[in-house]
């Protein structure tokens, strides 16, 4: 019997990761730094990917930020196939379809990653590539489920139709960040489940698609990489034909459109890091509740987070706060506030 194709793991790293400031910036996005473990999240998403069901990684990365992949994927022996560098930021619909035609436009498997996501149950994930393989051959467009604990408003969701083969159900329709009764009500009903992001599908099926559904964005990915320049494995768009691509996430672009697609709920410890108290959830936690990096001295101290990389934090009879020091930045706030650093982002930006 023939050997399935070695899936292509396609790692999405253009993300500048604003909400966990100010230790992620656009120089060193959330993706590059250890946050969770020894290694990076890129590192651990391409580990992830790893064996013999799987080749080397295609990367779609920030133009500025292509040594630091480099040597962060070089160090876990996950060396890409392929670095593309975006010479702007275009969302994900653009982006998979660069990494589409890197991969050569036919039917090789795509396995899309975003770069800064954490799965602690690496066998669940990969039980669930498994099961999708043989409707992802058919030329189905499947996405990975994400099982909901809380009826959490920041995440998309998707409502799960009928089961078309073990563990797999054919996707009845995104449903958009929604309000509080609306994912009380969604979870409730255990139909639902949120949209991490993370896709399975051949190259051709998901050019073809966009073909159908966004043939704008297709047609200017097309022309970047025909008239792309390549030195080794870095690959630069043409960025004039890039620009004309619009910025559309491929939900929008593809996934809600498409007429085959599909969904596999999966149980995987799966976050997608994006607050300060999203660490502190699946951070280890000392005797008082407290998850804490760098110098740090807390007497009296419960339940907050603190991470420090040079300056040396000290505390006392303080309880629910967020500390993070990183260069000559401090950010501090309530637990349960993080979500509003994108406001901080945006103040100081006006002030220069």
């Amino acid at each position: 019997m023939p050997q399935p194709q070695p899936i292509v793991p396609v790692i999405l790293s253009g993300g500048s990761g604003t909400r966990l400031w100010p230790m992620s910036t656009p120089a060193m996005p959330k993706q590059m730094l250890a946050l969770t473990a020894d290694e990076t999240m890129l590192q651990l998403t391409a580990r992830r990917a790893q064996g013999e069901r799987f080749g080397a990684p295609i990367v779609v990365a920030n133009a500025q930020h292509a040594a630091m992949v480099e040597s962060q994927l070089e160090a876990v022996s996950a060396s890409a196939e392929a670095l593309i560098l975006e010479p702007i930021g275009r969302n994900t619909a653009p982006a998979i379809a660069l990494a589409a035609i890197a991969a050569g436009s036919g039917d090789a498997p795509l396995l899309i990653m975003p770069s800064d996501h954490v799965i602690l149950d690496i066998p669940a994930f990969h039980a669930a590539i498994h099961a999708a393989r043989p409707l992802v051959e058919q030329g189905w467009l499947v996405t990975f489920g994400i099982d909901p604990h809380a009826p959490e408003t920041g995440y998309g969701y998707i409502h799960m139709g009928e089961e078309i083969s073990n563990g797999v159900h054919r996707v009845s329709k995104f449903v958009e960040k929604p309000p509080r009764d609306a994912a009380e009500a969604m979870l409730a009903a255990g139909d639902h489940a949120w949209n991490g992001g993370i896709f399975l599908f051949r190259a051709d099926a998901y050019l073809a698609a966009l073909a159908q559904h966004d043939p704008e964005t297709l047609t200017a990915c097309q022309k970047a990489m025909d008239a792309a320049r390549r030195e080794g494995t870095r690959i630069y768009p043409d960025a004039t034909e890039f620009a004309a691509s619009p910025s559309e996430s491929i939900d929008y672009a593809v996934m809600e459109k498409a007429d085959r697609v599909a969904v596999i709920p999966v149980k995987m410890g799966w976050s997608d890091l994006g607050s300060w108290d999203a660490l502190h959830e699946i951070s280890e936690l000392d005797d008082s509740g407290n998850s804490h990096q760098g110098e740090v001295i807390a007497i009296d101290t419960a339940h907050c987070l603190v991470r420090s990389d040079g300056a040396r934090i000290a505390m006392v009879g303080v309880k629910d706060l967020i500390v993070v020091a990183s260069g000559s930045d401090i950010l501090i706030l309530p637990r349960g506030r993080s979500q509003e650093v994108k406001a901080l982002i945006e103040a100081m930006k006006k002030r220069g």
